[in-house]
């Protein structure tokens, strides 16, 4: 299986987890599905009261110059280990 190929199957299994992974975990996975799918970050950071977007945002912007294909796959390690649990 390819890495996209997992990483699509990995978009699938997230929403199959059995508990809802912490905010931190929620944005590590946010950051590695943007970064995988359109790259570096782009646009302009959200203002000062979009604290959601904020965070978002800068969670995306710190993996900036990161291979997609090494994000999907930090994607894939990461879902795998919500799956066991460790």
């Amino acid at each position: 299986m390819s890495v996209s190929e997992a990483f699509e199957q990995a978009q699938h299994e997230v929403k199959q987890l059995p508990q809802r992974p912490g905010n931190e975990v929620l944005l590590e996975l946010y950051a590695l599905f943007k970064q995988g799918t359109q790259g570096d970050a782009s646009g302009r950071r959200p203002g000062v009261f979009d604290l959601v977007g904020r965070a978002k945002f800068d969670a995306w912007k710190a993996l900036e110059g990161t291979d997609r294909q090494d994000a999907q796959q930090r994607y894939v390690d990461l879902v795998g280990r919500l799956q066991t649990g460790s």
